[in-house]
This record gives C-alpha cells, structure tokens and sequence, in this order.
C-alpha cells in the first residue's frame, strides 16, 4: 500500500513564514513564540493536515544508545539489553513497533530520514547531533537519563542518582569502612555526573578527600586499583558505578592479597544477576530498567498520540540496593542473595 506522506515542519514553516524551530514551539508549546504567531502556526499546520485524527504515520518508535561516538553493541550490556527488552514489551502493548538503532553517530546521516514517529534515547550526551537531527525534524523524543543538551519542555526518565549513591555510601560507612574510593566514568553523560558529584559532596561533608578510579571496560584485571589497594593507607572499600567495575574489583583484591569484605568492601551498580553468584556475592545497585523503560515508552506513546499534552520534566524511577556479602552487611528483607 503506498502511503500519501502528511505535510513536515518545512512545509508548516514555508506556508506561515517562520522558522521551523518557530514552528516546533508553537505546535509543542514550548519556547518564547508570541500568541498571534503560535496561533498563526497552528491554523496553518490544521489548513494543511498536520497531526488530524488518525493513527501515526509508521507506528513505529525507535531507541538508540548514544553515550559514545564509536560503535558499541550495547544491547550486550545488562542494563541496556534489559531495558531494550521492556521497551520492547511496552510499546507492543500500545501497538508500535520498536526497532533498534546501532550506537554509532559517525553515520548520522540517517537520522534525518529515519521513519519513526518517536524516538526513545538513552545516556544521551552533550552536543548530540542525532538529538539536533529528530529535533529538528520535530520528532517526540524522550530520554532515558537527564540528556546532555536539556530544552524546556523536554521528557526523560531518570534515578535520582544523588541519593543512590548517598545510600551506598552510607552503607558502607555504616559497615565499618573509612576510605571509600569511587570507581566512575570519565565521559560526559550525565549519569557519571551526577554520581561523581555526589561522592564528592559527601566526602567533603566528612573533611575526606575524594579518591576517584576511572572506568576502564577493558580493564579485567583491575589494573586501575593496584594504587589504592597497595598503598600503605589502601582504600577499604570501592564502589563501582559501572557494570563489570565489581568483578574488576574481586580480581584485584585476590592479586594484592585482600579478603572480601573483610579487607575490602565493594558495591557495584548492576543488573548483571550473575553477581549473586560471585565469591563473595556482590553487592549491586539496581538502577530498575525495565520500570524506567515503560515509564519511558508510556511518555512517548502519549506525546505522539496526544500531541505533547505529557507534562514535561523529569519522571523519577527509584534505585535500590540489593546488600550481599561483599559489602560486609547484612542482606536486606526480601532481597535475593
């Protein structure tokens, strides 16, 4: 069946005579547009079919990771693959597709023809061309994680890693640990952000210095850690806020000789269930994907249907802390270990 594509943004632009940008606000809401010509826009876009009533062009949404410029499978990843997993589940329940995109941005080009009716985009970071790309196409986008290049009126679902990271810590002082090291990113998502500065806040809340390892995913042997770990005032315990930085941890312990957690304590926030079944279980924190998955979907399907009638901001999905061994504390009710 050939489909009669409806009218773009351009084309609203070129009939009113403004911008598209002019011509996204005043269609979303958002922006400084002044009322004769956010109603000007908007009899237009009616003029000439934009957003009648009626199912989505495609019916279909997209998600993409888009932290790194490199190519990475990131559906190999726990956090990613389960939440690709619910969102998946999610938008078949509203009766879209969902297709997912490849992480590398140097073949951005597609995004400016890429037929969905929205995208789902995760660890979006600074200056983001393919978040410039749907942007200026008028696509509904919402994120997972606050994205890097944050407008008024946008969408996203997000931890409040400042108080999961505040509870890890907590934690592991209340465990008996004195030197508590960070282990975090060094790109410029705002989840590493938002954990670094948070770990830095609570050390300076106890006059201690802040002891920040950065992540290395190709670091199995935990190379990162041996300063630390041999220093004669070693760290006593680490938290990871990255996925493999646990078993980094265990393996680094066993080579300088520490005990977990008798010598050294660790928390690693993960989804990966098969730290449970590491020696010592680990600790992990779970940032709840597919809760912020569907949370995200349902943001987007009512963007799409209703036109932007979502509340814009932040939806916030709670951490939590599954306590196992390696922390050195005691399991907590209704948690697995």
């Amino acid at each position: 069946m050939c489909r009669v594509p409806g009218p773009t943004l351009a084309d609203i632009a070129r009939a009113a005579e403004v911008s598209t940008a002019t011509v996204s606000h005043a269609l979303n809401g958002t922006g400084r547009v002044g009322d004769a010509t956010r109603r000007r826009v908007r009899e237009t876009a009616t003029r000439l079919g934009y957003g009648t009533p009626g199912p989505p062009r495609t019916r279909t949404l997209g998600v993409a990771v888009t932290t790194f410029p490199a190519a990475w499978n990131y559906t190999e990843i726990a956090y990613f693959s389960r939440a690709v997993t619910a969102a998946t589940s999610a938008a078949h329940a509203r009766g879209y597709a969902l297709i997912t995109l490849p992480a590398d941005r140097a073949a951005d080009d597609s995004w400016h023809s890429l037929a969905v009716d929205g995208m789902l985009i995760m660890d979006s970071p600074r200056g983001d061309p393919m978040v410039r790309a749907l942007r200026a196409r008028g696509i509904p986008l919402v994120f997972d994680g606050v994205p890097g290049d944050p407008r008024p009126g946008d969408h996203w679902v997000d931890n409040d890693h400042e108080s999961a990271t505040r509870e890890v810590l907590d934690h592991l002082a209340a465990t008996g640990a004195r030197r508590i090291a960070l282990q975090s990113g060094n790109g410029d998502e705002h989840y590493a952000r938002a954990v670094t500065a948070a770990y830095e806040q609570w050390c300076a809340e106890r006059g201690a210095a802040p002891l920040v390892v950065p992540f290395d995913v190709d670091d199995d042997p935990g190379h990162a850690f041996d300063a630390l770990l041999r220093d004669a005032d070693r760290v006593d315990a680490v938290y990871a806020a990255y996925d493999p930085g646990g078993r980094q941890l265990l393996t680094a312990a066993t080579r300088h000789g520490l005990r977990v957690p008798d010598d050294l304590r660790v928390v690693c926030a993960s989804e990966d269930p098969g730290y449970a079944d590491t020696t010592p279980p680990v600790t992990t924190v779970t940032l709840a994907p597919e809760r912020a998955a569907r949370a995200a979907v349902a943001v987007l399907v009512d963007l799409i249907e209703g036109g932007g009638a979502a509340a814009p901001g932040p939806v916030v999905v709670p951490a939590g802390l599954v306590v196992r061994a390696s922390s050195g504390g005691q399991p907590a009710a209704g948690w697995s270990t």
